[in-house]
């Protein structure tokens, strides 16, 4: 990245005001939920004038608004009761975030069960880009937990994209790179940007995220910059390597965000 002042960057925020959220920061982007996390209903735009408003605000603002699909979302797995919902909220996700003109929906790669084979999952996969119109780019992240997860190891990673390559729709598709997940899913940190880059061909948004706990733990906890298990060094770097925008999902509100933004970039 040549331009180290012009790191576009911003942090997870509440969604009623999101444009308010980004002036509190200085922030670039904003990222946020549309709707419950943890539920099926949904989603919702809370903020004042609808969907319309805020993406005319938004563009007024110049702030770029990225949308983090519900957590319960797992187009991966062989249950049913499970995939068939997931598709459908991942549509309608897909609809709402379009709506406000948001530049990704982020989407966590789900798993399969112990039982199950993982091919399965990686099929399901390509059955889940061919059946959503993808209106905007859907961002895959990997994650940090599950020995049965699709995108916690690299040659998961692989083979998701090697099955939705031939997928209609996978021109839409791109890579979320989280720091804490690769952290804590036992990735090596030093060549991560290199080794996704090397199977998916690109890096979109990196969640950049300390974390609280051990490499290769399984734990999904992040924290503050400086304060967690990831040396500085490394997520710098990482920043600097995905030349991509970054969203900091770290604690806190406009003050911890702040700061954390300019401990990257003093570092950069």
């Amino acid at each position: 990245m040549a331009a180290h002042d012009h790191l576009r960057i911003g942090a997870h925020v509440p969604q009623a005001d999101p444009i308010a959220e980004a002036a509190a920061r200085d922030a670039d982007l904003v990222q946020f939920f549309l709707g419950d996390p943890q539920g099926y209903q949904g989603p919702e735009v809370e903020y004042a004038g609808g969907a319309d408003a805020l993406r005319a605000d938004a563009e007024s603002a110049g702030v770029d608004l990225y949308v983090h699909a519900p957590y319960i979302v797992n187009v991966a797995t062989t249950n049913n009761r499970i995939r068939i919902p997931s598709r459908k909220l991942l549509q309608r996700h897909v609809d709402a975030a379009a709506a406000i003109g948001a530049k990704g929906l982020i989407v966590h790669g789900g798993h399969v069960d112990k039982a199950d084979d993982p091919a399965k999952g990686f099929d399901n996969w390509r059955k889940a880009v061919e059946a959503t119109d993808l209106k905007l780019p859907l961002l895959i992240e990997n994650t940090a937990g599950g020995d049965n997860a699709m995108t916690r190891y690299l040659d998961r990673i692989a083979g998701v994209w090697d099955a939705i390559s031939s997928a209609n729709g996978f021109d839409m598709v791109g890579f979320c790179l989280d720091t804490c997940h690769a952290h804590a899913g036992g990735n090596d940190l030093s060549t991560i940007v290199e080794d996704v880059v090397k199977i998916t061909g690109r890096i979109d948004l990196v969640h950049c995220n300390d974390s609280r706990d051990e490499f290769d733990s399984g734990a999904d906890r992040h924290t503050s910059f400086g304060k967690g298990r990831i040396a500085p060094e490394a997520l710098v770097a990482i920043v600097r390597d995905a030349g991509a925008p970054v969203v900091c999902e770290t604690p806190g509100g406009a003050a911890e965000h702040r700061a954390d933004f300019a401990f990257l970039r003093e570092r950069l």
